[in-house]
């Protein structure tokens, strides 16, 4: 039986869809108060026995710090995708991030080694690669340098060395390091607040760039990996290098709406840093705007995302066929945005 952890997530979910499509057995995780319908609902965007599917899933409540629980979870598993992840930038978050992103994966090494799991597959981020300090293109081989980076980027950095640990006591892994994910169904997080900005008819987008990535393809170079004999590697998912002005305008065009002409200064965003601040600390919201976000979007960043296609069988998806998904799906569930 396989397990994944993060089940209710973009990635998650998907695999989940994935897995099941191909006969597997699947025992999925989640967390009180999270939102199995929503899993429903992205299987429906990809199958009308979306329901039969959902059904097929072994649900297991559980924390990753909940030691003895998760523990049970690992009974009889084979396999595990580790997906499940704290993403933040807001500094009030760091330990929480260092909680569920650190901690909870070293317990989840800590369970494949106890039950002697076959294999497992982590998903980290490129934010884990660090910056581009002295090279222009970031790879699997950059070197680490954490003094300009998130505590975001230093606790999925930490995870890995985890994870590491774990290929030094007998768990054989691997390790994908997606760009921005491109894919439907999470509105509020990730590429979804691209989607959610622009057909709220938002003038402005952010200056610099970064590596971009499908959900298709990485579910497919998850299990593509996961299904051979690889171990022991870790792999950068990116398609396409873009500013986001160029993804602002694709998802406009496929939505019919103007393309964001203006770019935000940085001195407007850090004119906007303290006011950020007041309004989140009075209606107690996350901060959108700090200065770890400010420095990861100041520039563009270029990534090489073609060891993982020389080693399994795997073409990259072009980004706009998933935007242009993505836009389709987005538009049916809110159709009021789009009234002529």
């Amino acid at each position: 039986m396989i397990l994944v952890t993060g089940a209710t997530g973009l990635v998650g979910c998907h695999l989940l869809f994935t897995l099941l499509k191909n006969n597997e057995q699947v025992r999925a995780l989640y967390r009180d108060g999270s939102d199995l319908e929503r899993v429903k609902r992205v299987f429906s965007y990809y199958s009308e026995s979306s329901k039969t599917l959902f059904d097929a899933i072994q649900w297991f409540e559980t924390d990753l710090l909940d030691i003895a629980n998760l523990n049970d979870s690992f009974r009889d598993i084979s396999r595990v995708y580790h997906c499940a992840a704290l993403i933040s930038f807001d500094p009030r978050d760091k330990d929480r991030l260092y909680q569920t992103n650190v901690i909870g994966t070293t317990n989840v090494v800590n369970l494949c080694i106890k039950h002697g799991v076959e294999k497992i597959c982590y998903v980290s981020s490129i934010a884990a690669l660090g910056d581009a300090l002295e090279y222009d293109i970031i790879d699997e081989d950059i070197e680490w340098d954490e003094r300009t980076i998130s505590n975001y980027a230093i606790t999925k950095h930490q995870a890995e060395m985890e994870v590491w640990r774990g290929v030094q006591e007998g768990i054989p892994a691997v390790i994908v390091n997606p760009g921005i994910i491109v894919g439907p169904g999470f509105w509020h997080t990730g590429s979804g607040t691209l989607f959610k900005m622009v057909a709220r008819g938002q003038k402005w987008y952010p200056p610099g760039g970064t590596g971009f990535v499908t959900i298709r393809d990485v579910i497919r170079s998850m299990t593509g990996l996961m299904d051979s004999e690889i171990k022991n590697e870790r792999y950068v998912l990116v398609n396409q290098n873009m500013t986001y002005k160029e993804i602002f305008s694709m998802i406009a065009r496929e939505f019919d709406l103007p393309v964001p002409k203006k770019e935000l200064q940085l001195w407007q965003l850090k004119l906007l840093l303290p006011l950020d601040w007041i309004r989140a600390k009075l209606q107690n919201k996350s901060r959108r705007i700090t200065r770890d976000n400010i420095r990861g979007i100041s520039r563009k960043k270029i990534y090489e995302g073609k060891k993982i296609y020389r080693q399994i069988d795997l073409s990259y998806e072009l980004i706009n066929e998933a935007v242009f998904f993505g836009c389709q799906k987005y538009k049916d569930e809110h159709p009021e945005k789009f009234i002529p």
